[in-house]
């Protein structure tokens, strides 16, 4: 065996320190990101509100403060390789502070605030020449008199920074409605058109910190009241479309210097794919690589803001399908129904340790298999067991 191709011995008695990466937030993601640490021996400390969050729960360390907070915020950097995210609330110009004070953002500022600040994100998209819907900014009742004279009514309305899972998105049916929804406000809204849209998509790259990139299968996500219920992977779309909008997302990770995971959501329509947002996070449509892909995402955020090796991202099965867990109006608790819903044959359960509040994203399920119709009618079923009142 040549000598060049042999890792270098290790010192006697000393012990390589593992990689210690800090996580701003500790949600359900941040939860699932841990779990992923302990497989490859990272270190993961997280900044939570309280003891009760998801990810603390789970037994990751973590620091008790506000991401709106600077020394928070550099606490919890301190003594670790990199910082990073589990959702898209910091503050951008903290992120701008940090990163002039030697601390390691991935992804760095300039990118993060493309999924932070949605006006910006619409912006340089059009600037880069990616499609999106027709949109602009309005801030008075002439922006949306001037955008409906050529687009008509009804718009859809998105508040610039903080709309996730419906909040901060709102159907506009008359100038008055756009009135009322201006007196609530100081910031304006972008507003776009009501799209014809055949099916939403989502694609995921992932981008190193030394720019190797990994695709997963582009997925169909189904909404309902304006929140993410179903990802089917892969798509029910031909090949072009696929292709199409993995080139897409790829090539926004590029320009963008996005590191770690980039989700990048798309409008399906008669007319082709429109950029709709993107997250640089792990992401809702993408926790079906857990047990549907090689490497789940969260393994690949970790290697990926490391500046390890990225894993195969290629699913594992023909067909998988996750159903999101949603609090009830009666306030069921899915962990009741645990015994039920194991006897879903194939079945992956994933409850994020929250207390149950209608409307509240409470975990997920996900079945792998053939046949996209059987896999994705088990799932459905789990879904529905976990959702569904003991009585």
């Amino acid at each position: 065996m040549s000598l060049a191709t042999e890792p270098a011995p290790s010192a006697p008695g000393r012990k390589a320190a593992p990689p210690r990466v800090a996580m701003v937030g500790a949600g359900q993601l941040a939860r699932m990101t841990h779990q992923a640490a302990i497989s490859l021996g990272v270190e993961l400390r997280v900044l939570a509100n309280s003891e009760s969050d998801p990810a603390v729960r789970a037994g990751a360390e973590h620091i008790i403060g506000s991401y709106r907070d600077i020394d928070d915020l550099r606490n919890l950097a301190a003594g670790c390789d990199v910082l990073t995210f589990d959702h898209e609330g910091v503050p951008v110009e903290h992120l701008t502070a940090l990163e002039q004070q030697g601390i390691n953002l991935n992804p760095g500022a300039a990118s993060k605030r493309l999924a932070q600040d949605k006006l910006h994100s619409r912006e340089v998209l059009t600037d880069l020449g990616f499609p999106t819907p027709p949109w602009t900014f309005a801030s008075t009742p002439e922006d949306f008199r001037s955008f409906t004279s050529h687009h008509g009514w009804p718009v859809v309305a998105k508040a610039p920074r903080g709309g996730y899972d419906g909040r901060g998105v709102w159907m506009i049916e008359s100038l008055g409605e756009a009135c009322e929804l201006l007196d609530g406000s100081t910031d304006g809204f972008i507003i776009e058109p009501l799209v014809n849209i055949e099916r939403e998509l989502a694609v995921l790259i992932v981008r190193s910190t030394g720019g190797e990139r990994a695709s997963y299968p582009v997925v169909e996500t189904i909404q309902r009241d304006a929140m993410c219920r179903e990802i089917h992977a892969p798509a029910p779309v031909s090949s072009k479309v696929s292709a199409r909008a993995t080139a897409m997302a790829s090539e926004i990770a590029a320009v963008t210097g996005a590191t770690g995971v980039l989700a990048v959501e798309f409008f399906l329509t008669p007319d082709g794919l429109l950029v709709n947002e993107l997250a640089l996070r792990p992401h809702n449509s993408g926790h079906f690589t857990i047990e549907g892909c090689v490497t789940s995402q969260f393994e690949q955020h970790l290697r990926a803001v490391l500046g390890l090796p990225l894993g195969l991202p290629s699913l594992i099965a023909p067909a998988v399908s996750t159903f999101n867990i949603v609090g009830q109006p009666d306030g069921t608790d899915p962990r009741s129904q645990l015994e039920r819903v194991l006897e879903v044959p194939g079945a992956h359960v994933h409850l994020y340790g929250k207390s149950p509040r209608p409307g509240r994203k409470l975990g997920h399920v996900t079945v792998c298999g053939q046949d996209p119709e059987p896999v994705r009618e088990a799932a459905r079923l789990a879904a529905a067991t976990l959702e569904r009142s003991r009585s």
